[in-house]
C-alpha cells in the first residue's frame, strides 16, 4: 500500500478519505518536521489547500488584496517539493498546492484574481461546512494529458465539467517545463502537469471534497496508481 504524505492544513479529512479510499495510507507532515523527515519511506506527496503563498517567493511586491500567508509553510513545501521533483516522487497538488508547486519550479501567481484580472469570473464561492462541494463554473481540460487521460471516461467524449471554487490566487506564469492542462472559460489556469514527470499535476479546485460521490476519483486513483509502482 502506498504511503502518501499530505501537508497540514486546516481541513484534512477529505484529503485523508480521498487517498485511503483510492488505496492509500497517509501521513500528515507540516513545517515542525525537516524534508528528509517528511519524506522519508514515503511514496507521493499530495499538497493541501490552504494561505496564499508569498508573493516575495516570485520576486514581487504584495498587493492590497494578498490574504494571510504562512512563510514556514511556504519554505517547508517549496523545501520538500524540491526534494520529491529530484527524486522523481510522484506529486499532486491542491488549490494552494497547485500554486506553491508553480512557485517551487520557478513560477509566478496572480495574487487576486477579481483586482489582477478585470472582466475574470467569480473562483472565490462562500459555501456551508456542508456543501463544499458546490459546483461553481466549468473548466475546459486539453486533449492528450494527463488530467484527459484520467478524467475521459467521466468526460463522455466532451472537453469540460463541472468544479468546485474557492480561490482568489491563480497561476500567473507557468513554471518551465510544466504546461496548463485545463482553464476557466475565463483563461484562468484550473490545472498544470509536467510531462516529463512519472506524475505531477496540479488542479485549482477541490476535488478531495467529492471522495463520497467520486466524480474526481480517477485523479486520485491515477495518483495512486503512480506512487505504486515507486513502493
Amino acid at each position: 500500500m502506498p504511503l502518501i504524505a499530505i501537508t497540514h492544513c486546516d481541513k484534512l479529512d477529505d484529503y485523508k478519505h480521498s487517498i485511503v479510499n483510492a488505496g492509500g495510507d497517509v501521513r500528515v507532515v507540516d513545517a515542525g518536521m525537516s524534508p528528509a523527515e517528511a519524506l522519508a519511506g514515503v511514496h507521493g506527496l499530495l499538497l493541501s489547500g490552504g494561505n496564499d503563498v508569498a508573493p516575495e517567493r516570485y520576486g514581487e511586491e504584495p498587493v492590497p488584496q494578498l490574504g494571510k500567508v504562512s512563510q514556514d509553510r511556504d519554505a517547508f513545501e517549496i523545501a520538500i517539493i524540491k526534494e520529491a521533483r529530484r527524486t522523481g516522487l510522484p506529486l499532486l497538488g491542491i488549490c494552494r498546492g497547485i500554486q506553491v508547486l508553480n512557485v517551487a519550479c520557478g513560477g509566478s501567481l496572480v495574487q487576486d484574481i477579481a483586482s489582477q484580472l478585470p472582466g475574470s469570473m467569480p473562483h472565490t464561492f462562500k459555501v456551508p461546512e456542508y456543501e463544499p462541494y458546490h459546483l461553481a463554473h466549468e473548466l475546459w481540460i486539453e486533449p492528450g494529458t494527463v488530467l484527459e487521460r484520467l478524467m475521459r471516461e467521466a468526460l463522455s467524449d466532451a472537453d469540460a465539467c463541472e468544479v468546485n471554487s474557492r480561490h482568489h490566487q491563480a497561476i500567473k506564469r507557468i513554471a518551465d517545463g510544466f504546461i496548463s492542462s485545463a482553464t476557466a472559460p475565463d483563461g484562468v489556469i484550473e490545472a498544470i502537469e509536467d510531462p516529463s514527470a512519472r506524475f505531477c499535476l496540479g488542479v485549482q479546485w477541490h476535488p478531495e471534497n467529492f471522495w463520497r460521490t467520486g466524480e474526481f476519483r480517477p485523479i486520485f486513483e491515477g495518483f495512486l496508481e503512480a506512487a505504486q509502482s515507486s513502493t
